[in-house]
């Protein structure tokens, strides 16, 4: 593994330009890259990962004039995202042009597309001059990487080029908006809460199965009912009597949980999220800590549940996929 130092990040544009794949860190997490717009460099992601075909794949540009050859265009909804929350975390479904391939998109008319605030990812799609379609970097279903050392340990080998980028700030994936009807509807909550891009374009209509249930395809990555998954089974509970009463626990939540309460319920590991409260710094440690959890040796992970507004929606939303059987 290297740091992202600027010959790295040279080596990686290198890499993408012919068809290989690089790991590098975004501000939500790391993502695994290929040259957007070349199938076969995009197989090698699906064959790495082993990722179903039918899950479409984010597309990460450098600068919104790269949109205009990529898509259909921006309705008045989408431009205004756009201007107010990119470079940053949050993707937008548009109308595809048949430029795209159709494995990016798992052969739907529209594009999942971001530009990504984390120096590392811009230099490196800057310098390729290229889209790069870039899922997280890990094992399909595995919990999401917010560190180069997570690839690492998944992929080892695998990977060519791991572009470090340190921690990931955001932690969590970006939030994916589809902008296509007249009314915006919102796919997978990530790191732009509801409440904000509300604030921006007003009302949005939040994604139900039906709408893809006549493509059998997800209309947007994490998606699928179970995803972001620890290896030990875990539990999703609103208060401690729900916690399980066999086997040993370990206890992820947004506040500490006094030392009487950890006895009683057999707590041998636990992870607090942040003692203040504050959602923003939840959701950049949740990933991580959902993966010191899982090599703790305990029998259960149990979550308090989040509360559900700003980033608290988006710890839940992947605690639910988490735990999905």
């Amino acid at each position: 593994m290297k740091c992202a130092i600027s010959q790295d990040i040279k080596a990686g544009a290198d890499l993408i330009r012919n068809g290989e794949l690089v790991a590098f860190a975004t501000e939500t997490v790391y993502g695994l890259g290929a040259n957007a717009l070349n199938p076969e460099a995009v197989a090698q992601i699906f064959e790495v990962k082993r990722r179903p075909y039918f899950d479409p794949l984010i597309v990460h540009i450098s600068n919104v004039n790269q949109l205009e050859d990529l898509t259909l265009g921006l309705s008045e909804q989408a431009r205004k995202l756009a201007d107010h929350f990119w470079p940053g975390p949050l993707t937008l479904v548009l109308p595809k042009k048949k430029v795209i391939p159709d494995l990016v998109t798992a052969g739907l008319e529209s594009v999942a597309i971001r530009i990504p605030a984390h120096p590392v990812a811009r230099q490196l799609l800057e310098i390729s001059g290229l889209p790069i379609a870039a899922p997280s970097a890990n094992k399909f279903g595995c919990l999401s990487p917010t560190q180069a050392k997570h690839v690492e340990e998944q992929f080892g080998t695998e990977i060519k080029l791991i572009l470090d980028g340190g921690p990931c700030a955001v932690g969590v994936e970006s939030t994916v908006i589809q902008c296509i009807s007249d009314l915006p509807v919102l796919l997978r909550p990530g790191g732009v809460s509801l409440e904000e891009i509300e604030s921006c374009i007003g009302q949005v209509r939040l994604a139900e199965i039906e709408d893809h249930a006549e493509t059998n395809s997800p209309l947007s990555p994490g998606m699928l009912p179970r995803h972001y998954a620890p290896q030990t089974r875990l539990f999703i509970v609103s208060n401690l009597d729900e916690v399980p009463k066999t086997g040993t626990n370990g206890l992820l939540s947004l506040y500490p949980i006094e030392e009487t309460c950890l006895k009683e319920c057999h707590f041998s590991a636990q992870e607090i999220l942040s003692p203040t409260g504050d959602l923003k710094l939840a959701a950049g440690k949740f990933f991580t800590a959902l993966r010191n959890l899982d090599a703790a040796g305990v029998d259960n992970i149990v979550a308090l549940r989040m509360p559900e507004k700003g980033l608290g929606r988006t710890i839940n939303n992947r605690l639910e996929r988490a735990a999905a059987s």
